[in-house]
Formats: C-alpha cells, structure tokens, sequence
C-alpha cells in the first residue's frame, strides 16, 4: 500500500510539472487594465446627464456628449499627449479642458460658474470606482499569478488615479493583486509606443523580454508593441468583437476571458508560435 501511494505521488508530480510548464518559461505577465481587468459600466452621457441635472440644466443628448467627447479627447491627446505630461499641465486642468470641449463640441455652453459645478461633479465621478466594474475573473487570476511567484504587471494608458485611486476602491491593490503598474500619465510615454513595455520590462527587474507575457485587447496597441520588443503576447476577446477575426489571421493568440488564459497556460496541449 505505501509503495503505491508513492508511486501515486510521483505521478501527480510529473502531471503537475508538465502542465505547468508553459507557466513557469514565464517570470513576468502584465497586462492591460480596461478591457481586460475592468470595463466602462453605463453610458458616458449617464454620468455628463446627472452632472448638468445637479448643476439645474437640462439633461444633454446621450449620443451628441458622446461624440463630442471622442472629438475633444482626440484633439487634447494629440495636443497634449500623456495627459499633459511633459508641459506639466496638471490633470485636473487637462480634463477641465477636455470636457468643457467635450459639451462644446455637443452643441452645449455654459457659463464659468455652471460649468465648474458640473465638471466637479464629472472629475470626481471618473476619479471613483463609480463609472467602473471589474471582470469577476480579474482578482482570482491576478492572486493565482502572484502565488505562483509570477511577478504580475499593468500596462496602460491612464492617468496616476488609475493607480492611486480607481484600481485600490475596486479591489486591485498593489501588493496583493499587482507587483508594479506602468502608466502613461506618470512615465510621458503611452501605447502604441514600443518604450511602455521596455519601461515594464525594467520594473519587472530587467527580465528578458521572452519571459514576459502581455495580456490585452487591442492589436495596436497591446499586441503589436509588445511582440515588437520580444515579448510574448495574446488578447482577450470578451465583448465578442468583429476585429478578432482580424486578430486570429494576424497570428494572434485570442482568448474569451482569464478563465480561458488560466487553462492555456496551464494546458500540456497548448499550442502557440510565441512560446
């Protein structure tokens, strides 16, 4: 009897060695933030709708707010990329810009004292955990990470209350779900630019890029960077996007959610042209 539990333990440690084997080439993973971790909960027009209502105007149109904010916001990253990072600007003034050109755009002016009521209102709801809602299988697979000894990264292009707000009031605490976060708004350099990873890599202790795997949702701006400094890379598929039809002929990787990653990384019969 003591000899076969033995030799029982000695085959659920082979199993265990080669299915995790694809997890161990990796010492790093990082991975986008929204889209991948968390997602937009509601409508930009709800949160502009209730913003001008508490400031006593009448609720703008949904899809004119919307608009004129893709507008606006395209014409100050390319102005003022990184949130105004190199000019310094300070971020409250960069969205206060941002979304006084956002209603313009929208056909909507207010005067200096209405507006500032309802930015305020618009810049403390973005700066909550308020307009968020984070993946149910986010925490689970960042903690498995992390027990595993893998070093778990966040690469994305956000401003600094991603890291020192948003992302601790929704659960995603570094120290316990991350090791270390790289941001646009606090490194002046953001996606698609090949030098965000290089900048991951090296918070990630100077690991080889092979040994790293990025984890997000955009071809552009996650895939493409991350394979052109050597890391691995695949992409979560999780609204069931038409561009991943794109993806997969590019050779990509694509996954529907962490769950999924979880088993292809744990999986002996994974097959894929980056590991």
């Amino acid at each position: 009897m003591q000899d076969c539990e033995i030799v029982t333990h000695r085959v659920e440690f082979s199993v265990q060695s080669f299915t995790m084997s694809i997890l161990t080439k990796l010492r790093c993973i990082t991975l986008d933030v929204t889209g991948t971790l968390i997602a937009y909960k509601g409508e930009l027009g709800d949160y502009y709708c209730m913003a001008a209502k508490a400031a006593g105007q009448q609720c703008p149109d949904y899809k004119r707010v919307h608009e004129g904010f893709k507008l606006a916001y395209t014409e100050m990253a390319k102005k003022h990329p990184c949130f105004g990072f190199a000019e310094k600007i300070p971020n409250i003034l960069w969205w206060k810009t941002c979304v006084r050109n956002s209603f313009v755009q929208a056909g909507y002016e207010y005067d200096d004292e209405t507006f500032e009521k309802i930015f305020r209102r618009i810049y403390a709801t973005f700066g909550s955990s308020a307009p968020y809602s984070i993946f149910p299988d986010a925490i689970p697979f960042l903690r498995w990470l992390r027990e595993r000894g893998v070093t778990v990264g966040l690469v994305s292009n956000a401003e600094y209350r991603y890291q020192d707000v948003i992302l601790p009031a929704l659960g995603l605490n570094q120290g316990s779900e991350w090791d270390f976060g790289v941001f646009s708004g606090l490194e002046g350099v953001e996606k698609p630019d090949p030098r965000l990873y290089e900048i991951a890599l090296k918070k990630a202790g100077n690991v080889a890029p092979e040994e790293v795997l990025h984890i997000g949702d955009s071809l552009r701006k996650d895939y493409l960077p991350a394979r052109s400094v050597g890391m691995h890379a695949l992409l979560l598929d999780r609204f069931k996007t038409a561009d991943a039809v794109d993806w997969r002929k590019s050779g990509a990787t694509v996954l529907p959610d962490l769950i999924a990653t979880k088993e292809w990384l744990t999986s002996e019969n994974m097959k894929c042209s980056d590991l």
